[in-house]
Order: C-alpha cells, then sequence, then structure tokens
C-alpha cells in the first residue's frame, strides 16, 4: 500500500503526456499515459481507474498527479461512471461518491477538469474556447454509432458554446489492424448508425473477421456533426505506453489499468 500524502513528489512531465495543440491557451489537457505514477503489477503505472482493482490509494496518488499536471487540486475532477451510454451530463463542481452513469461531462465551469478512463476505446475532449465550454467524452464502437458525440455538443451548446466553432480531439485508441472483430460487431454498427458505417470495417483474417477502424469512425462522426475533429494518432494496443483491455485480454491478465484523458477551462 503507498501513502497519498506522496501526492506531488514526482511530477509529470511533457513527454509522459499526450497533448494537442488545437485547443489554445484558455484551455488545460491532457491525454495522460500509463507513465510517471505509482501503481505497480499489471497497473504500473499511472493507473486512473477507480472501477480497477487496483489499490485505490495509489489511483487517488496518479489521479492527484495528472491533475496536478493541469495545474489543478487533486479534487477538481469529475469523471462519470462509465456504461457506454449515450448519456452526457453537465456539471459545475466535482462528483461526490455517488458518479452518474454516464459517458460524457461537460461544464462551464473555470478550473474544474472534466475526463474519462480509457483502455482501448476512444477518448474525445470538446472544447469551444471563445465561449470556454469543454467536454469529454468516452466513445467505444457502442458510443460512438449509438449517439455520445452529438449528445455531448449538445449538451456544450446548451451552456453557449457553438457548434462551428468546437474543436475535438480524440486521444490515443486502437487502430485497425490491432482490432479484429467478427462480422456480426459490423452488422450491429451499422444497425445503429447506417450503412456509412460499413466503410470502416476490412476484411480480416477469415470470412468471418473484419479489421475496425474505430478511430476513423469517430472522426468522421465528428466531423459530420459539424466541428472540427483530429486523432492523435496512437494505438493504445500497439503502443506499451497505454494500457489496453484487449492486450490484456490477449495475455490472460486478470484485471487492467486506465489511462485518464481530461480537459478543463483556466482558472
Amino acid at each position: 500500500m503507498m501513502d497519498a500524502a506522496t501526492t506531488g513528489a514526482l511530477a509529470l512531465t511533457q513527454d509522459q503526456v499526450v497533448r494537442s495543440d488545437a485547443f489554445g491557451d484558455a484551455i488545460t489537457h491532457g491525454f495522460f499515459t500509463r507513465l510517471g505514477g505509482v501503481s505497480e503489477g499489471i497497473y504500473r503505472s499511472l493507473n486512473c481507474g477507480i472501477g480497477s482493482k487496483d489499490d485505490g490509494a495509489a489511483v487517488a496518488e496518479n489521479r492527484a498527479r495528472a491533475l496536478a499536471f493541469l495545474s489543478l487540486g487533486p479534487d477538481r475532477l469529475a469523471t462519470p461512471w462509465q456504461i457506454h451510454s449515450p448519456t452526457a451530463v453537465i456539471v459545475n463542481a466535482p462528483f461526490g461518491e455517488e458518479r452518474p452513469k454516464a459517458d460524457a461531462v461537460v461544464t462551464a465551469t473555470p478550473g474544474l477538469a472534466v475526463g474519462i478512463v480509457t483502455a482501448d476505446c476512444g477518448p474525445i475532449l470538446f472544447a469551444d474556447a471563445k465561449a470556454r465550454v469543454v467536454g469529454a467524452a468516452h466513445a467505444g464502437w457502442k458510443g460512438a454509432t449509438g449517439g455520445i458525440i452529438e449528445a455531448t455538443i449538445e449538451a456544450m451548446e446548451s451552456l453557449g458554446a457553438v457548434r462551428a466553432s468546437i474543436k475535438a480531439v480524440l486521444g490515443p485508441t486502437i487502430t485497425r489492424k490491432n482490432y479484429e472483430v467478427g462480422v456480426e460487431r459490423m452488422e450491429e454498427a451499422v444497425a445503429a448508425a447506417g450503412r456509412q458505417a460499413e466503410r470502416f470495417f476490412f476484411p480480416g483474417v477469415s470470412p468471418d473477421k473484419r479489421q475496425f477502424d474505430l478511430p476513423g469512425l469517430i472522426v468522421a462522426r465528428l466531423k459530420s456533426a459539424g466541428v472540427s475533429a483530429a486523432f492523435t494518432g496512437q494505438c493504445t494496443y500497439g503502443d506499451e505506453r497505454f494500457f489496453s483491455f484487449r492486450r490484456t485480454t490477449h495475455r490472460g491478465e486478470p484485471d487492467y489499468g486506465r489511462q485518464l484523458s481530461a480537459i478543463a477551462i483556466q482558472g
């Protein structure tokens, strides 16, 4: 067990965090890797997943280090209980012990980070810097085809954001060559999102398999929704700097860590 009082003893460095130049100086953000934390074993080292079986004090310390990188206190983060839904919530303060079941969080409150955790799914950070509204969304295949992107944008608009001014950045996500699925997954995606989703599935090793370009689908959905969109380019499965649910499954490990992606309006 580790001592949570060590918060800030070893600050995260710029090369341990993926960032984008899309948001400007008024916004602070980070797509955090698994580097720079205190967790051990299969969770090594910056595991930010409350839902993992990691030591809770270690997870708290890791989250505090991520928040310190954003120049925020350890209690200035709101992350939901993710359920692969199309639900986005608006917040103006950190959640208590009862976190809402949702897959996106939006705020116009300066100095409050909104974030999500992932381990292959797509972490999307959103900002309208002029309106000073930000959001974070968790987009697995269900969320990406089921409406989480659109719900996040609509929640931001309700706080004064302008759709054409919103910039969205997709962070580290599993990519096509490492994401082979059954043909039924393609059929489910097409049923949810329409025939246009089919173009993000490619032939696999056998007739009943497909390689799924999840980042391509997410970026296309963002652009179709009317916002600026980009992908940072890292694959969570292929790059050991990131936690990966699929890699963990292939290795037969009993659990996995999650990386945090968070964004805040400068105070």
